[in-house]
């Protein structure tokens, strides 16, 4: 199929985080909401009417058949994401999917296996991945040695909130993918991912347990193999936090890494700024630099990258994003493991 300008993609599912991604999505000049899916016709057709979207099928297999739709967006339960995405591909659709990308390494590799053999571009969606704040955090950290503080030498990053609804809320439900880690750990681990550059040569892991069976909370540290070292916490029972500190030679990087941001001091949909801050210099008497970016919605910022990516065939971004999603699907396998062991895992065993 010949990419188009824009690009025609279709929503596979109703659920919340579909309905924030159509909503932001929506009047995009480089992408074009065509269909929507679900298992239930009412809900699809709610859907669409809701978000302007005129395509409604009432099964997910139906939308994948559309020859009006060339890529999909994928917000299924985790548990899911592994069957629809290579579903899709084998159906010659591009595939933006919902963190985190699979269940397992194993299912992430016959992912991203199934885009290669179809020829379509699969990648996992973090909203704050696409931010100009995100680039602009790049910046400051490439060049090793040369760069803004330095080589890198370590790094925690944090992600939690206070789950709501308990007895209902997916992200309790074992069955389903819950669990912190797997909802709220990606997000740290990515971080950590893309600043590090690779998968860490080693982790250790502590949890805390929900009566359902899924980590309401879990720490963890990685061990790289030329030394480095990086901290990631996650939780679902503490108030809401999200911050990052990166920590090279010459300086410091502080970040709140948000999803979706905006200067405006009462957004309509609650997104607020997003720190970004530099020390160049070691002494702690030195000032922050506050970095200032371009402000707006993650979904719509991926969407659009997606979208360009498509556009231009543009395989460095295809294998970056691919590489990054195989390290991250072992680390987190890897801290599941620890976790519920209590000792170190060699990712390289």
């Amino acid at each position: 199929m010949t990419p188009t300008v824009p690009l025609r993609l279709g929503i596979l599912g109703c659920a919340n985080i579909a309905k924030q991604f159509a909503r932001d999505v929506t009047g995009s000049a480089s992408v074009n909401l065509v269909a929507v899916a679900s298992r239930d016709q009412a809900k699809a057709d709610a859907f669409g009417e809701t978000f302007g979207i005129a395509t409604r099928h009432g099964s997910y297999e139906a939308l994948l058949d559309d020859p009006g739709v060339e890529a999909v967006y994928i917000p299924l339960p985790n548990t899911m994401h592994a069957e629809w995405s290579i579903r899709a591909a084998q159906k010659g659709k591009h595939v933006l999917c919902e963190k985190p990308l699979a269940m397992t390494h194993a299912e992430t590799r016959a992912m991203l296996d199934a885009a290669k053999a179809a020829n379509v571009l699969l990648i996992e969606s973090y909203p704050y991945w696409f931010q100009p704040q995100t680039a602009a955090m790049m910046v400051l950290l490439d060049g090793g040695e040369a760069s803004a503080i330095g080589r890198v030498r370590s790094m925690q990053a944090c992600f939690g909130f206070t789950v709501g609804n308990p007895e209902t809320n997916i992200r309790l439900k074992p069955e389903l993918g819950g669990g912190a880690l797997m909802d709220a750990g990606c997000y740290p681990l990515s971080l950590i991912r893309l600043v590090m550059g690779e998968a860490p040569a080693r982790v250790h892991a502590v949890a805390t347990w929900a009566d359902s069976g899924v980590d309401i909370a879990t720490m963890a540290t990685l061990i790289y193999a030329d030394g480095r070292r990086a901290q990631m916490s996650c939780a679902m029972d503490g108030g809401g936090h999200r911050r990052a500190t990166i920590v090279g030679v010459h300086g410091t990087v502080e970040t709140e890494y948000l999803n979706h941001t905006s200067d405006q001091p009462d957004h309509p949909h609650g997104y607020i700024a997003s720190q970004l801050r530099v020390r160049k210099i070691i002494p702690a008497t030195t000032p922050f630099e506050e970095i200032r970016s371009e402000t707006g919605s993650g979904f719509r910022f991926a969407a659009e990258r997606f979208a360009r990516m498509v556009a231009t065939r543009d395989t460095a971004a295809m294998a970056f994003y691919a590489s990054a999603s195989h390290d991250i699907a072992a680390t987190l396998e890897a801290i599941a493991s620890s976790s519920r062991s209590g000792g170190w895992v060699d990712l390289n065993a």
